[in-house]
């Protein structure tokens, strides 16, 4: 049973195929992929072959993807989850993409800190990273915000619109978090 957060505010859920439109919205936009390292989603069945993949990586406990929403509203505002996800290690990489309307509201970092606690008190993770562009400062800040520690730098680790772009790698540990 896929599991559903919840917090003060929000609800990390499922996601599922009839989210595809909102996806497709939020993963195309040129403002929050700036940071991510990813191309621009092109269509709707690209988007419910992922949403597919999203099922299929969960059932076989290689990542873990939750749709974020508003409490008592049904657009998503973004997502969360978990990728390289590995049980011998008890590790996994974290990423998060909000709608830019929904930045600098506190969404993020309240997202974060559900799924970082679920990762440590239920997945039984021991570290949870996150690679992050050195010049995504809102991200920066809400990792250091929730404890995380930056390691090092990856020097043109990712490629955004043809770029190189170095990273900076973070991780927080379990006995570290604050869940």
């Amino acid at each position: 049973m896929f599991p559903e957060l919840e917090t003060k505010r929000l609800m990390l859920r499922k996601i599922v195929e009839d989210d595809a439109g909102e996806i497709l919205e939020c993963f195309s936009d040129e403002e929050v992929l700036r940071y991510y390292g990813q191309n621009p989603l092109e269509s709707i069945n690209q988007v419910k072959e992922i949403i597919k993949n999203f099922s299929k990586g969960y059932e076989e406990k290689q990542l873990i993807k939750w749709g974020i929403q508003l409490k008592g509203k049904e657009k998503l505002i973004g997502t969360i989850g978990f990728q390289e996800w590995s049980s011998e290690h008890k590790k996994a990489n974290v990423s998060y993409a909000l709608f830019p309307e929904y930045w600098n509201k506190g969404y993020a970092t309240e997202a974060v800190h559900e799924a970082i606690s679920y990762g440590f008190n239920e997945l039984q993770y021991n570290r949870i990273g996150a690679i992050v562009f050195t010049q995504n400062s809102g991200s920066i800040a809400l990792l250091s915000k929730l404890g995380f520690k930056k390691e090092g730098t990856l020097r043109e680790y990712l490629y955004q619109n043809g770029i190189p772009f170095d990273t900076y790698v973070y991780s927080l540990l379990r006995g570290e978090a604050k869940v």
